[in-house]
């Protein structure tokens, strides 16, 4: 076994991550989500590129992917203002939870009739790649300066940093039934429910007492305030989470509850969290293109393909339509959008480990499947979203019909 010293392994890991942010740029000029750059590099020095760096270890994988997620969805909270969310909050719910319940059923009846797999591999698959990636979307948009109308941006926004805990619990399911044959279906609801309530009100908790310990001690100005926030980040994931609640739901609602109080260190945390979530995904992305192995996607191509075109032009926008029927303000326009700028990114392919980890069979096609299709989702609608708003009259400078701002027929 090739081994090298601490000096040499720390240098090859300051390139890469030096190189990956290069790479993460050059791919957004070409208007596709910074995560192309990081998997394309990762790949590159991994054991098919140049690097020949050869890494397959999935439950390292998914231990990053799950502490990269953690400062991620905690640092969208602290971006996240409680005004849009209090605006969008009834159909983002419903987007974050039922939309994604849709999406995976549509995905999973597909690969049942289409790929030939069991009805719980099925929805195994379609459960991984239900979720949307907030990041992706909002780094094109804001890279050039987009103004939408409406409370479509923040809809986005919010539906895609809340339905990550709907999926990763749909996840857990799938294997259970595929692990545990007796299990019984009746306790899911229960289980549910008690996730999300207690993952919200862990998450409420240690976003109000973070700001708390900083207002009342020493540390609201010092280096140390920072440390305090990874602390909130973690507690409230690992708390959420021994207790049997959704540690994902508690750290995004610690982030919203901490960003939207007023203390006076939250300026500096806020950029300090800003740059540990990039960091975050660049570790992230970088780790997952390193365990990815391009010459085994030949194989799944045309299922990639298939489950791709399903997704993005029937589960989603089924989703998306269903899901916001009743709130009349989204016209046809906005809901188009809305379906289109639904990216996948980090967290499926995160999710993707997890039948790896569990030996699930078929989870090496499973996991080559759902990479196909994140990056498929990211260069086709990445460079188009932009042209797409422009095309449905939903940027504000066109002065065309708001989509969030009215009921189109």
């Amino acid at each position: 076994m090739l081994s090298v010293s601490p000096e040499v392994a720390l240098l090859t890991l300051g390139i890469l991550l030096m190189a990956t942010v290069f790479a993460g740029s050059l791919s957004s000029r070409f208007g596709l989500p910074a995560l192309i750059g990081f998997l394309c590099l990762g790949m590159i020095a991994g054991v098919d590129g140049p690097g020949g760096i050869v890494f397959d270890d999935y439950q390292l994988t998914q231990g990053v992917g799950i502490a990269c997620l953690i400062f991620i969805l905690f640092s969208g909270g602290i971006d996240t203002d409680w005004r849009d969310v209090r605006r969008v909050a009834a159909p983002a719910l419903v987007l974050a939870t039922a939309g994604v319940l849709v999406s995976a059923g549509v995905v999973a009846l597909s690969a049942v009739l289409l790929l030939d797999f069991s009805p719980f591999q099925g929805f195994l698959l379609g459960a991984i790649v239900a979720s949307t990636d907030a990041a992706a979307v909002f780094a094109i948009l804001r890279s050039t300066g987009l103004d939408l109308h409406g409370d479509v941006p923040a809809l986005i926004e919010v539906e895609s940093g809340s339905n990550d805990p709907m999926a990763i619990f749909l996840v857990g399911a799938a294997l259970m039934f595929i692990t545990m044959p007796e299990f019984s279906p009746v306790t899911l609801m229960p289980q549910f429910v008690l996730q999300m309530v207690l993952g919200a009100v862990i998450g409420l908790g240690a976003g109000y007492l973070m700001p708390e310990v900083l207002k009342r001690t020493q540390y609201r100005h010092g280096g140390l305030a920072f440390v305090i926030s990874i602390a909130a980040a973690l507690i409230a994931f690992g708390l959420a989470s021994v207790l049997g609640g959704n540690g994902f739901l508690a750290a995004y609602v610690a982030g919203l509850a901490a960003g939207n109080r007023t203390y006076r260190a939250r300026a500096i945390v806020s950029t300090f969290q800003d740059g540990l979530a990039w960091l975050a995904q660049v570790v992230m992305f970088l780790t997952l293109g390193l365990l990815i192995t391009p010459s085994n996607l030949t194989g799944v191509v045309l299922p990639g393909l298939a489950i791709t075109v399903i997704l993005m032009f029937v589960a989603r926008p089924l989703s998306v339509f269903i899901c916001l029927a009743p709130f009349r303000r989204f016209g046809w326009r906005a809901k188009l959008f809305v379906s289109w700028a639904g990216l996948r990114g980090a967290v499926p392919i995160v999710l993707a480990t997890f039948p790896m980890v569990a030996g699930v069979p078929s989870a090496f096609t499973i996991f080559n499947i759902v990479f196909f299709v994140v990056l498929l989702s990211s260069i086709i609608q990445g460079p188009t979203i932009n042209w797409m708003a422009t095309r449905l009259g939903l940027v504000a400078s066109d002065g065309g019909e708001g989509g969030a701002a009215e009921a189109t027929p």
